[in-house]
């Protein structure tokens, strides 16, 4: 059998002046398109933020709205950058505070919901979440309820976040990945730990389970990220994007897929599973990256039915943040944590191995 010794020990369970804020024109615009006691949604830049163009930036951390819609915004007026309404080619900057005005639909105020979390760590200063395939992280156009910062809110006892938009998330999972995030409950904590995924120093394992089979044990990805040309929701290997690398060993290979454990040496938007479809490995139950109906053509008997069935068991994509390792901001010593795989990512496994479709040596 082609798979690694470790296998089955995986364990389940810019800037010019701008506009005044409050100039005749401001004034005019809020008249025509919102009530005085309509408020802003929020967003502070984080430190370490690269420097990068105003619409760029709130389509990247908003996916929600398109790039389209911020430019509406902005040419309404809508859109503050520390109370002053910003130059299209305004680039953000460490520090800064982003209001935006939405005048299709008044702003929620985000509050706290008794959702059950898993803390996988809790201190004084800082929490660490395995959060759940299907919860979002943080609310945003169209997701003002059952997310990540609603649970957190009521975890932590707080009424409200009035609309400040992600309070003490330092970084994100997708919707569809399951695993580790750290929370920080100040600001001085936030700050550092957000320094820390900037220099690159926070260590980063995913669990996968992917379309096909790999000739060798282990490799790495290198290709640049965009978004992509044709679907603003999407991203894609582009020429002149970001750089970005995922490193992959093979931990069980299956007859059609293959159980990945992955690195993440960078930390784009849909990193994983932009990279794995870009070499012709999507994850398993992707939606977005060709990772369900289209890898069942040419399948025929009890193969297609199985995938079929898997397919249906897992309506997400088949990708766990297992470890995640950062220096306490407060205490400064080097702490690591880890997870088990979700029930139904580890019933999937179970399936595949008990219906002998693993590979075999020739």
């Amino acid at each position: 059998m082609a798979e690694l010794a470790d296998a089955q020990d995986l364990e389940c369970g810019d800037r010019k002046k701008g506009r005044e804020f409050n100039s005749p024109h401001r004034q005019r615009m809020l008249s025509e398109n919102s009530t005085d006691s309509r408020k802003p949604f929020l967003l502070k830049i984080a430190g370490g933020q690269e420097r990068e163009r105003l619409d760029r930036y709130l389509t990247h951390v908003l996916p929600q709205i398109s790039r389209h819609k911020v430019q509406e915004l902005l040419e309404a007026g809508l859109i503050t950058v520390n109370e002053r309404v910003p130059k299209k080619s305004h680039k953000v900057s460490p520090g800064e505070t982003i209001a935006i005005y939405f005048r299709d639909q008044t702003p929620q105020e985000i509050r706290p919901e008794a959702i059950p979390l898993d803390i996988a760590y809790e201190d004084e200063h800082l929490l660490v979440v395995n959060k759940p395939a299907g919860m979002v992280v943080h609310p945003a156009h169209g997701h003002f309820e059952g997310t990540l910062v609603n649970a957190l809110l009521h975890h932590l006892g707080r009424h409200d976040a009035g609309t400040t938009i992600r309070p003490g998330i330092v970084h994100r999972l997708d919707k569809g990945t399951s695993g580790l995030l750290v929370v920080a409950k100040s600001e001085l904590v936030h700050r550092q730990l957000t320094e820390q995924f900037s220099r690159r120093t926070v260590e980063r394992e995913y669990d996968a389970l992917v379309w096909g089979r790999f000739k060798e044990n282990e490799g790495a990805i290198e290709a640049p990220l965009g978004r992509h040309p044709g679907d603003r929701k999407r991203f894609s290997v582009v020429r002149g994007g970001k750089t970005a690398l995922t490193r992959y060993v093979v931990r069980e290979t299956f007859d059609l897929c293959t159980l990945l454990k992955l690195r993440l040496g960078t930390g784009r938007t849909h990193q994983i599973r932009v990279h794995l479809s870009h070499i012709h490995h999507p994850v398993f139950g992707d939606p977005d990256y060709g990772g369900r109906t289209k890898r069942l053509g040419g399948l025929h008997g009890e193969r297609r039915q199985l995938m079929e069935r898997l397919l249906e068991r897992l309506d997400h994509p088949a990708l766990h943040a297992r470890t995640l390792g950062f220096v306490h901001p407060v205490l400064g010593t080097a702490v690591m944590f880890e997870t088990t795989l979700p029930n139904e990512f580890c019933k999937v496994l179970e399936m595949l191995r008990s219906r002998g479709y693993k590979e075999l040596d020739n």
